[in-house]
């Protein structure tokens, strides 16, 4: 497995990873391809952040870390993770965060923030945002939204997270939240 940055030959391609890796997705809204194209059109979108996995050529899965801001602090919210339903359950989605988060610690983000799957971003070092003091601008479940300090050095960050507008949040707030984050496994 190759993971390496998002090329702009790549666009259509991730479009359609993200699209079929949701189709089946238990918490969804079926527009996280939208979302990916109006976040890297963008003030929040870092481009050696949205990460691609290729097997043997073929681009398998997508990851996208974007800016938001808690208490001033710019932060890094994970969405979407996006993996071919041929290819979850592989380690895929896990090699995605992990290099994600390497690069994102050496680009000097500290958080990650992510709303998701409780049983699995736990492992790649997510906790109850809570837990750091930082709260979801929307109602979730407290075991689906999650942080990750990136670095041990980090400093301690306190409040609610701002989203970049792309993500509709005050759509969310009247409909409920709906899971971003993506068929990870």
């Amino acid at each position: 497995m190759i993971i390496r940055c998002e090329e702009p030959k790549d666009q259509n391609v991730i479009y359609s990873v993200v699209k079929r890796a949701f189709e089946c997705a238990p918490h969804t809204d079926g527009t996280e391809h939208e979302l990916v194209n109006a976040l890297r059109n963008s003030a929040a979108y870092i481009p050696e952040l949205s990460l691609v996995a290729e097997i043997d050529g073929r681009l398998v899965g997508h990851i996208l870390f974007t800016k938001a801001e808690v208490g001033g602090t710019v932060v890094l919210a994970l969405a979407p993770l996006s993996v071919l339903p041929d290819y979850q359950r592989q380690g895929v989605g896990t090699a995605l965060i992990q290099e994600g988060h390497r690069r994102a610690k050496a680009l000097g983000y500290g958080w990650s923030i992510v709303l998701g799957s409780e049983t699995y971003y736990p492992r790649a070092g997510y906790l109850p945002a809570d837990i750091f003091g930082i709260e979801a601008p929307f109602d979730a479940p407290r075991e689906n939204f999650m942080a990750c300090r990136l670095s041990d050095s980090a400093p301690a960050i306190h409040g609610v997270v701002r989203y970049a507008k792309e993500f509709g949040i005050e759509e969310q707030q009247k409909e409920g939240a709906a899971y971003v984050s993506g068929p990870e496994r």
